[in-house]
């Protein structure tokens, strides 16, 4: 199996579906789709969860995703500030 590769939302429920609705295994899908069983392990958990609580979910990890941006620019501006106070307090 390729690493990094992106599966599409239908690929995903479509995998699920052979588990829960066919009755087959973990193993046997993975096989058969070529990933590798933790990630359709992953999405059986994902997609057991109602689609409001996904959202909601998603919309968290994206504020938590601009928020730890946020805190890197914010944290190398005061570095920045901080190397230009001890530059021009060493002139004064």
């Amino acid at each position: 199996m390729p690493i990094g590769v992106r599966y599409t939302e239908e690929f995903k429920r479509d995998a699920v579906a052979q588990i829960t609705d066919r009755g087959y295994s973990v193993k046997e899908v993975a096989e058969r789709l070529g990933v590798c069983t933790k990630s359709l392990y992953d999405w059986k958990k994902l997609f057991s969860k109602p689609s409001k609580e996904r959202k909601q979910e998603a919309a968290d990890s994206a504020e938590i995703r601009r928020l730890k941006a946020e805190l890197l620019r914010v944290t190398e501006e005061r570095d920045i500030l901080k190397k230009a106070t001890a530059y021009f307090a060493r002139d004064a």
